[in-house]
């Protein structure tokens, strides 16, 4: 396979497995109580992804939701089984800044037992729904390391209604807590100034943009700054045919917009640049490795 970008430069690629209806553009609209009401996709649309990337033979990492776990222990076994990274991305996607301390670890404690007993594997890695560590939640990152977590992707640098905290830093960069540290990994974003922060790390920025722009966001993030980029995914964005339900008019445009040509994106992107696990590109506290303090208390 020829690669047309930094070969040279591995870069992150992970899976965010959750429901179609677990979105919280969804949740917002219909609720917890509809999940069981709903039919689900999450076998069709996880075998799909594993295809594609046993196509590409490539590995990533993918932050499995507590409650697929549970209901799909096999499908999680699958993930295993074919060699990709176990990480978690909370229970039942709440998100954080909405829960207390005591729910927030009793949250994620329930997920680290249901992926255990669904593939024997205890996650190490966290993802927060909708990257709900935010400058009001940053408490969550102790609580992460008092269970055992290395490394966290849930603080974007970026702008967003709902997440993100702007200017924080956009290198993997350990933080220090009471409970110990852990390595933060955010999400690839691109600085064309001081204080211009653009997102290149896949998701709904990839389904509504254009190909291009990624492509050349990586590519710089990768030269210009050899920083690697970590690209996120659902395998529900790999599926036009899901069921489209009654959202508001914003919610139904950042939750539909672009599924026809999602995955065809996804291919370009693996075959024009270099991917594995978190854990391949970031191993934990390496050196030099710059490190931010955070007095956290939950």
């Amino acid at each position: 396979m020829i690669r047309t970008g930094n070969s040279s430069m591995l870069n992150a690629l992970t899976v965010d497995v959750e429901e179609y209806f677990h979105a919280t553009e969804v949740q917002n609209a219909l609720g917890e109580k509809q999940w069981e009401l709903l039919p689900s996709r999450i076998e069709y649309q996880l075998r799909n992804t594993l295809k594609l990337l046993d196509n590409k033979k490539v590995k990533a990492t993918f932050f499995v939701l507590g409650w697929v776990a549970e209901n799909y222990p096999k499908l999680v076994r699958e993930i295993a089984s074919a060699g990709h990274e176990i990480g978690c991305h909370s229970f039942a996607h709440r998100l954080v800044y909405d829960l207390s301390p005591a729910e927030f670890r009793s949250d994620t404690l329930r997920a680290v037992s249901a992926i255990e007993d669904a593939c024997g594997v205890t996650p190490r890695l966290y993802r927060a729904p909708s990257y709900s560590v935010t400058g009001k939640s940053l408490w969550a990152l102790e609580i992460l390391a008092e269970c055992g977590f290395t490394h966290d992707s849930s603080i974007y640098p970026i702008t967003h209604d709902r997440y993100g905290i702007p200017g924080s830093d956009r290198r993997p960069h350990l933080i220090k807590t009471p409970a110990g540290p852990i390595l933060e990994v955010p999400v690839a974003t691109v600085a064309l100034a001081k204080k211009n922060v653009l997102p290149i790390g896949g998701g709904g920025y990839l389904r509504l943009l254009p190909y291009r722009y990624f492509s050349a966001g990586i590519r710089r993030s990768n030269q210009s700054e050899n920083l690697p980029a970590c690209i996120y995914f659902h395998p529900w964005e790999l599926d036009p045919d899901q069921e489209r339900l009654p959202l508001g008019l914003i919610s139904s445009l950042r939750t539909y917009t672009g599924l026809a040509g999602m995955q065809k994106k996804i291919e370009r992107l693996i075959d024009e640049f270099n991917f594995s696990t978190i854990s391949a590109v970031y191993p934990h506290h390496p050196e030099p490795m710059p490190v931010a303090v955070h007095n956290a208390s939950a």
